[in-house]
């Protein structure tokens, strides 16, 4: 009994001494004050971006995301969207309930009407114009007063998107372009890129369809469906993302900032850095490039698409090419056999037009060409031998270019490069209207 005591009394010491040398556990101070500065922070951050958010409103900020994912062309314009483009030039652009950067059309053609549908890429797309300044709605008009529609309606629908190369465009023929029965299908190319978008290896991108030679026969690859970036870009949280930066001025000005940055220092390491290869340099400033010292091997520094003047020099190059005139025949032959008229309109290059005539003779000699229109030669002479109508538009453009001396591509401190301005469109559009009306549909 004694000893039991004992072991209880040491028990209760050494409790005691326990709980002495034990503190109550509560929460730390110190992390209490940081949740509270923290929550601040969030609640300044909300404040500051409701007060940002009504002021970039206020003073019409816009920066909307066009594109929505495509199951078919890997990407497409959105139904519905709207806003400001300033990337290049200065536009309102709508894109209307079937996905076209246009008015509404009626799929049903009204009586009368001789219907005219326009493939092609960013340069139909015409982000950088207003909807009546572009090529296109210029053909329009005046292609009212071709008598060889015998007073027919004429009517004018662009299917053009940024970034698409032929394929993309005879998928679009396929799935979007029937249902609204034209009678003239445009292909509308710019040949500076064109080619190289056909092309896996050149265009370097998994996330869109191409077309490949199996068997020799031309057969679609649709692989990109299955590709990481693809699917994760019709998830959930890609789908909020892109929801919040349609409804958001404030996300979409950090976005914007977000790439201008990335700009800046792609911009301040190609200059530190000794290695760095100097970038192509703009066509009004070309009058000081040197002679090229190997096409090849300083692609980079020429650029991809200044590759597209010189003769191909390998594989990739040679597929590229016998994959866009095999695409251009079959687009011929699936428009005869719908009983339509097909036409081919290779468009302008900014060096291509450029007025002085010596910024362009630098530029062939820094490439060692001789033809600055090679490409759109070349794709007149596979037309020509499959029966194909063909419009030649750069020696036209780059003779008015030059009687007038007017830049008829670029805006601002870009002059002379990027897509046509309010000039290049208005002659293109003029141009096309008088080629369809006397050589092309007269026939």
């Amino acid at each position: 009994m004694v000893e039991r005591r004992i072991a209880l009394g040491v028990l209760t010491l050494s409790n005691q001494s326990f709980f002495e040398r034990t503190p109550m556990i509560q929460p730390p101070r110190r992390s209490r004050r940081i949740l509270g500065k923290l929550l601040l922070v969030l609640i300044g951050f909300f404040f500051g971006g409701v007060v940002a958010e009504i002021a970039l409103r206020l003073v019409g900020y816009s920066y909307p995301e066009f594109y929505t994912v495509d199951q078919l062309r890997g990407y497409a314009l959105r139904p519905g969207a709207e806003g400001w483009y300033r990337k290049e030039g200065e536009a309102y652009i709508r894109i209307n309930s079937d996905g076209l950067r246009d008015r509404e059309h009626s799929t049903t053609k009204p009586p009368n009407t001789i219907r005219i549908a326009v493939l092609g890429d960013s340069y139909p797309e015409a982000l950088s114009v207003s909807q009546e300044e572009a090529f296109w709605s210029v053909m329009e008009g005046r292609l009212q007063e071709c008598g060889a529609f015998a007073g027919k309606r004429v009517e004018v629908l662009n299917f053009g998107v940024s970034g698409y190369g032929t394929a993309q465009e005879l998928l679009t023929l396929r799935d979007d372009v029937w249902k609204y029965s034209p009678d003239v299908v445009m292909l509308a190319m710019t040949t500076n890129n064109d080619i190289a978008d056909n092309s896996r290896a050149l265009k370097k991108t998994d996330e869109i369809p191409y077309f490949v030679y199996r068997d020799n026969q031309l057969t679609l690859d649709d692989s990109f469906k299955t590709s990481r970036s693809f699917v994760w870009r019709q998830s959930a949280i890609s789908g909020a993302g892109r929801w919040l930066r349609d409804h958001s001025r404030f996300v979409q000005a950090i976005i914007q900032g977000h790439h201008a940055l990335k700009i800046r220092l792609a911009s301040w390491r190609a200059v530190e850095s000794p290695n760095a290869k100097p970038e192509p340099s703009p066509p009004v400033a070309q009058e000081q490039a040197t002679q090229r010292q190997d096409q090849l091997s300083s692609s980079d520094e020429l650029g991809i698409d200044n590759l597209i003047y010189l003769e191909p020099g390998n594989a990739e190059w040679n597929n590229a090419w016998r994959v866009t005139e095999g695409l251009i025949t079959l687009m011929h032959d699936e428009v005869k056999t719908r009983g339509a008229q097909f036409v081919v309109v290779t468009l302008s290059n900014g060096i291509q037009v450029v007025p002085n005539p010596h910024v362009r003779e630098a530029f062939e000699k820094r490439l060692g060409i001789t033809d600055i229109f090679s490409p759109d030669n070349r794709i007149k002479s596979a037309c020509t031998r499959e029966g194909i109508p063909v419009i030649t538009l750069a020696p036209e453009l780059q003779k008015s270019a030059v009687s007038s001396n007017t830049f008829l591509h670029g805006f601002g401190e870009n002059i002379g490069n990027g897509h046509w301005n309010p000039a290049g469109h208005r002659k293109a559009g003029e141009l096309i209207a008088k080629k369809l009306c006397e050589d092309v549909l007269s026939k």
